[in-house]
């Protein structure tokens, strides 16, 4: 059987959990030769060990980012699809966040995503195309008061999808940005775990959902292929908000 991205040449970042992990996962899936990076090695590898290849990579390093793209095309011959999905998280209310914590978010969650969308673009703009898909968040949209630095990040996330599409269109390439809701992954495990009694707080932030529950990764990492494959092919610059209903409700 055929999959959706059967031959295409995919990059996927933060693949050591979580998210990351299940957007590799459902790439390979659906035919496509995926190289993950992570700082994470070990737990990047074992992601990647038998569904594709890994590399070493610090999304926050421009030079990282590069040598990542151009191993992909010495591997494959070119990029197809560029996830650029590794983000780190910080719970801190504006007025308490160090010029320090601000750096780093800004450093993984912002300009990992722009120094993939620069060096994706470099080679797939010869190629004839390709598609990025970032990964944003609801927090793009709106506020989370203890996760100020977080907001501000996934903001500029979609402003960048946007440049990248209106600049890089003429040439075939798609950028889009998927928005999750809150995901059953380490990352909001952590932010869980910063109340007095985790267990409460994970029960009362899924009666906020209309579905009763958050995401599991899988359902978001679906979200991806779609965004990657030729099902979306005339969708571009777009937030697709994938939150089991929470920003319908108002109330």
């Amino acid at each position: 059987m055929s999959g959706r991205l059967d031959q295409r040449c995919a990059v996927v970042t933060g693949v050591g959990s979580g998210l990351g992990q299940a957007i590799a996962r459902e790439l390979a899936g659906e035919g496509a030769r995926v190289l993950g990076c992570d700082v994470n090695d070990e737990a990047g590898a074992e992601t990647m060990r038998g569904i594709g290849e890994y590399r070493h990579a610090d999304v926050s390093r421009e030079h990282d980012i590069e040598a990542l793209i151009a191993d992909a095309v010495g591997r494959f011959g070119r990029l197809d699809v560029m996830v650029n999905n590794a983000a780190i998280q910080i719970e801190e209310e504006l007025a308490d966040t160090t010029e320090e914590q601000l750096d780093r978010i800004l450093a993984v969650n912002l300009k990992g995503v722009f120094w993939g969308c620069k060096h994706a673009v470099r080679v797939m703009r010869p190629a004839g195309g390709g598609s990025i898909v970032n990964i944003a968040s609801i927090l793009a949209l709106v506020g989370d008061g203890i996760l100020a630095a977080y907001c501000a990040a996934k903001g500029g996330v979609l402003g960048i999808t946007r440049a990248t599409a209106v600049q890089y269109g003429e040439a075939g390439i798609r950028c889009n940005a998927v928005c999750p809701g809150d995901i059953d992954t380490p990352l909001v495990a952590a932010y869980f775990a910063t109340a007095a009694d985790p267990m409460a707080l994970r029960a009362e932030v899924e009666r906020e959902y209309p579905l009763r529950r958050i995401a599991q990764p899988r359902e978001i990492a679906r979200a991806v292929v779609f965004l990657a494959s030729e099902d979306s092919s005339f969708m571009s610059g777009q937030p697709l908000i994938v939150d089991g209903g929470l920003l319908a409700d108002c109330y």
